[in-house]
């Protein structure tokens, strides 16, 4: 399936031209997907096996803005795609499946998936799939925030998740102040 390219800076018009990648085994499915996402005004590319879908994200690594992925496929698993996609690019992966079984949910929130939904889909939940983008940029930009304020300042270790852990005694002793126990 061809790759649509945007056409000049549709951050304007965010969520349309959201672009979006589906992956379902289930061709009745994917086609269902696939018209509910174009109504949301999303660019979809579909196709129907795991491996094809990691060969158009790795080829075309700034194409996509989000993976919608089955969980059950036969020629990769959806978490092994989930895995793949995590490890080699920054993408938020929404796992899909017809169950709804509470440990299933939680390995693919556990493995990175930033959201679960069940088949039969529904238009008002891809409706709301903008956010995990926004959500994604939003952190990473924070991640970024905090790793070149540590640079030029030295003031902070990040933990790995962005988050960050200051040396209290460094910006202390840069003040002139002394650390003082709690008061009673």
């Amino acid at each position: 399936m061809p790759v649509k390219q945007r056409n000049g800076d549709q951050n304007d018009r965010f969520p349309m031209g959201l672009r979006v990648l589906a992956v379902d085994d289930d061709p009745i499915c994917l086609r269902l997907l696939e018209t509910l996402l174009r109504k949301c005004q999303y660019q979809v590319t579909t196709t129907s096996q795991a491996v094809m879908a990691l060969k158009l994200l790795r080829e075309n690594k700034d194409k996509f803005d989000l993976v919608i992925s089955d969980v059950h496929m036969p020629d990769m698993d959806g978490f092994k795609l989930l895995e793949l996609v995590g490890l080699e690019m920054d993408l938020p992966v929404i796992m899909l499946s017809a169950y709804g079984d509470t440990k299933l949910v939680m390995k693919a929130i556990t493995h990175g998936a930033c959201d679960y939904l069940l088949k039969p889909v529904r238009i008002e939940e891809l409706k709301n799939i903008w956010q995990h983008v926004v959500r994604r940029n939003k952190f990473d930009s924070i991640g970024r925030n905090i790793s070149n304020n540590q640079e030029n300042n030295g003031c902070g270790a990040t933990d790995g998740h962005g988050s960050t852990e200051t040396n209290i005694y460094q910006k202390n002793e840069r003040f002139g102040k002394k650390e003082e126990g709690p008061t009673r």
